[in-house]
């Protein structure tokens, strides 16, 4: 045990040290903390810079129509089109709005003049106004008050309450669900890839350049691939709560820095209520109140579990591949089979977060393979106890199992060079 941990200590103590360790684990908080702040902060400026729009309309549908927005002016002109042209665009600097006088149909072409890309929530805003007036009008045309049609629209409210077997009650949103879902399975994925080829590589460089020999004379094979494997999945936690620890820093520096001049959630919650009619907007405010009745400390336990469960298990094959072959080329044939399970958990998310609690659903999250993805997608939606324990037992003695299997390949294979090693090999190594 003391030799593992020495192991240990030198694959951790070596990794965090490196230049491209320091490197990603200031930088992955900058880029997530900057997913934060950048929109809150161009908003903010956007918004800064208030838009003019003329309106020439030969029709007169549309005279007082229009009606000033936050960062955008309406003004009537009434002079042609070319001699306005020149006024507004090169003189004034604003766009100008042409709706020609139509000889046949109802006005339901507009032109909109400007010397800058007027962006979409101009163009949307024009359209829906002409869209609203040309629809009332063909109404009153046919005898039917639109004030009518409006009273007659309802809204439907469904909400969706999960009750336990206790028979508590609690509020859910499907959408925050998925959101949360996905993200979660992805995650572990990202994780166990990049951390998992780590040993790999690690492996396979001490193989190649005959270090491993001199090692393997101190200690046993077991030893150096479990010593292996659990530093690095130290040094993956450690980035991993780096990171968390840093972008919540980060971005806290950021808010006090401009003392409250952009509220950077405040901001974006302002600007999503805006983007929509009130219907959206009180979906907005249920979305955000359901964020924070969500049981993160569950969430990200759960993850921390299944990333380090799984992260073990595939590692073990990992380095068992890395001890088994000599050149990058030949992994190949023994990644895949090893990578089918990951892939083929990414690749049924859709049906995984459409029928959370479908039988498909439930036996990946137990397999131990392919539960460190699946069940993370389904905790959001809620898992009952007796399956969360079960799947975690069965990932940790999926994980001695593999370590178990891993252990007779790679002691066999990591003092062997210049073999083409296949399936066969690899089974008479197993059963020896």
């Amino acid at each position: 045990m003391n030799k593992i941990t020495l192991i240990l200590q030198r694959e951790y103590l070596t990794r965090v040290k490196k230049k491209s360790f320091i490197i990603m684990t200031i930088l992955g908080p900058i880029l997530m903390a900057a997913l934060i702040i950048l929109p809150a902060f161009l908003a903010d400026w956007s918004e800064a810079t208030e838009k003019r729009i003329a309106v020439l309309d030969e029709t007169g549908w549309f005279y007082d129509k229009f009606k000033d927005q936050d960062n955008i002016k309406f003004y009537h002109v009434y002079e042609g089109l070319e001699a306005e042209k020149a006024e507004t665009l090169y003189k004034r600097g604003d766009m100008l709005l042409y709706i020609p006088l139509p000889e046949l149909n109802l006005p339901v072409n507009a032109q909109l003049f400007s010397t800058k890309q007027p962006g979409l929530s101009v163009t949307a805003y024009v359209k829906s106004v002409m869209k609203q007036e040309v629809e009332n009008r063909k109404l009153m045309a046919s005898g039917i008050d639109p004030e009518l049609i409006k009273a007659a629209k309802a809204k439907i409210n469904l909400s969706t309450i999960k009750v336990d077997e206790s028979g508590i009650e609690t509020k859910s949103n499907t959408e925050v669900e998925v959101g949360l879902s996905i993200l979660a399975g992805i995650m572990i994925y990202f994780f166990i890839f990049m951390f998992g080829v780590q040993v790999l590589k690690g492996v396979m460089e001490e193989k190649s350049s005959r270090i491993v020999e001199v090692i393997i004379s101190s200690v046993k094979p077991f030893q150096l691939m479990m010593g292996k494997i659990i530093g690095i999945a130290l040094v993956g936690l450690t980035q991993f709560l780096l990171w968390i620890v840093l972008t919540g820093v980060f971005v806290l520096i950021f808010q006090l820095g401009f003392a409250g001049d952009i509220d950077l959630f405040g901001q974006q919650s302002q600007m999503l209520q805006q983007a929509g009619n009130d219907g959206n907007a009180e979906q907005f405010i249920l979305v955000m109140q359901l964020l924070n009745d969500t049981d993160f400390t569950t969430m990200i336990l759960s993850f921390l579990f299944y990333f380090l469960g799984g992260y073990l298990l595939y590692a073990a094959l990992f380095a068992a591949i890395g001890g088994a072959v000599d050149q990058d080329a030949d992994t190949q044939q023994f990644m895949l089979p090893v990578s089918i399970p990951l892939i083929f958990s990414v690749a049924l998310s859709g049906v995984i977060i459409n029928q959370p609690d479908s039988s498909l659903a439930v036996w990946l999250s137990m397999i131990p393979f392919t539960s460190p993805i699946v069940m993370m997608m389904r905790i959001p939606f809620g898992v009952p106890l007796w399956q969360l324990w079960t799947s975690m037992a069965l990932l940790i003695l999926g994980f001695v199992g593999t370590t178990w299997l891993a252990g007779k390949i790679y002691r066999t294979g990591i003092l062997m060079y210049g073999k083409k090693v296949d399936y066969a090999e690899l089974w008479k190594w197993i059963r020896g």
